[in-house]
């Protein structure tokens, strides 16, 4: 089940879900909506070795706005730091962005019970696309979670994504054993 707009207001009443900054008109029927901050990375190297670390560069989205282009990858962040203490939070694409054709997540659009920070987004484009910061990127979902949890992420001492600043964080695949 997802938690609906009166579950999720409960929730932050009751400090178990966060949202910094908050804005009432961004909770939907049974999500939040979250923005894109105003950082973009790219990837240094044109070749990712998933056993080194792969620096990123940044740079800072024009007011103007800046555009995307396809065959690049770049790494965006939302303008809203969260916390989620009891329900496992997932981020969708709006559907609006979707229409654009904008990918906000490759593949990691599930957080855990205890994700702290603001979430990296991981941004690719069908067609040349021009973005500004603050524009709507995306939305949270909540599922409550069946049973008690042992360690949450925040507590882990090898979580590699916790307190996430509101800068795109790279790939940490480097620091696994394999």
């Amino acid at each position: 089940m997802i938690l609906s707009d009166k579950r999720i207001l409960e929730e932050i009443e009751k400090g178990s879900i966060r949202i910094e900054p908050y804005n009432r008109e961004c909770l939907g029927s049974n999500s939040y909506d979250v923005h894109l901050g105003k950082y973009l990375a790219t990837y240094r190297e044109h070749i990712l070795d998933a056993k080194k670390h792969n620096e990123i560069e940044y740079f800072e989205i024009p007011d103007d706005g800046f555009v995307l282009y396809p065959h690049v990858f770049y790494l965006g962040v939302t303008e809203e730091y969260t916390e989620t203490h009891a329900h496992v939070p997932f981020l969708e694409g709006k559907s609006s962005t979707g229409r654009l054709g904008i990918d906000i997540h490759a593949t990691a659009g599930k957080g855990d019970v205890g994700f702290c920070g603001n979430w990296t987004l991981e941004i690719s484009v069908k067609q040349p696309v021009k973005i500004y910061k603050g524009m709507p990127i995306g939305q949270l979902i909540y599922f409550p979670v069946e049973g008690e949890i042992a360690v949450k992420y925040n507590q882990k001492k090898d979580a590699k994504y916790s307190g996430q600043p509101d800068k795109p964080v790279e790939s940490m695949m480097w620091k696994n054993k394999f």
